[in-house]
């Protein structure tokens, strides 16, 4: 991906309600589960999706604006050169971030000191060396799926040795959860450091997150919001059927119990659905019937018109 306005087909000044916009029509045609044989269409999805990510990153959006990152959110200017640490690109395309591998400070303590052979210390007793360093720390970004995440599924990461793990996501996991991998970092005369893995959550088509529930908009049609019905519902578990009353209105929401994410706690949310009529088009006979009703009472009362 060069350009993410161009990815999400945005102009460079786009609104942040005109990016979701862009991004949910694109998702819902390009996401993998409708396009199982269609390898483009799964590659496209994930540039459209990181472009998403980018441009609704205020601080991103403006490093990128200003030429400073590229559409990956790499520096676009070499870096970390002389010592101070760099960065690369790690396998399957996670990003890693090294810092320094660390020093022995001993000697340094000594000469202050007068060591010189593990001579004194003005302070009295022995001087004592800094303990060996530890390799350093290295930093990877894993990109789990929204339904992968609510329902705390395993995921696969590549270390940059090219060993892989098989991570358990943690209760209360959000967008940048860090979990830290004991002695997966680079090695050191004390030992080996740590990875540090944040977790990114991708967007998902039709669902959104609040707090540990999930949110979905239903559409129904008027016929099953007048006389009520059951109707098939998706959930991060799978679809469930849920009662529409009748006489719904659209905005009515409803809530489908233990449908949401797993918090910290370990109980799980909840999934609230808002109905949202869907007249058909172009139907004569609903037309007709308009035509020839006379509704009682104003729906507009509350608002004083």
């Amino acid at each position: 991906m060069k350009d993410p306005y161009q990815a999400l087909g945005v102009a460079k000044g786009a609104s942040d309600k005109e990016i979701k916009s862009a991004y949910r029509k694109l998702a819902k045609e390009l996401h993998p589960d409708k396009n199982k044989d269609n390898p483009k269409a799964t590659e496209r999805f994930s540039d459209v999706t990181k472009a998403y990510d980018l441009l609704l990153d205020k601080d991103k959006r403006a490093q990128f604006d200003r030429g400073e990152i590229d559409a990956d959110g790499n520096p676009t200017a070499p870096f970390g050169y002389g010592g101070g640490g760099g960065y690369q690109r790690g396998p399957a395309g996670q990003q890693h971030d090294f810092g320094n591998a660390g020093a022995d400070f001993g000697d340094i303590f000594e000469g202050l000191f007068g060591g010189g052979g593990g001579g004194g210390s003005p302070f009295g007793g022995r001087q004592r060396s800094a303990p060996p360093a530890k390799g350093a720390n290295v930093a990877y970004r894993l990109n789990v799926e929204f339904v992968a995440a609510a329902t705390l599924q395993k995921q696969r990461i590549t270390l940059e040795d090219g060993k892989t793990i098989d991570l358990s996501l943690p209760k209360g996991v959000e967008e940048g959860t860090q979990m830290r991998l004991s002695g997966k970092g680079r090695p050191g005369p004390g030992g080996n450091g740590d990875a540090i893995v944040t977790i990114h959550i991708n967007p998902h088509p039709f669902y959104e997150r609040d707090g540990d529930n999930i949110r979905l908009d239903l559409p129904i049609s008027l016929k099953e919001a007048v006389e009520g019905a059951k109707i098939k519902v998706p959930t991060v578990d799978g679809p469930v059927m849920l009662s529409i009353p009748a006489g719904s209105d659209s905005g009515k929401t409803l809530r489908l119990k233990n449908k949401g994410f797993t918090g910290k706690s370990g109980v799980r949310g909840n999934q609230l659905v808002t109905l949202m009529i869907v007249l058909p088009k172009h139907d004569e006979k609903l037309a007709e019937f308009v035509k020839g009703w006379k509704p009682e009472g104003n729906p507009r009362a509350s608002l004083g018109v």
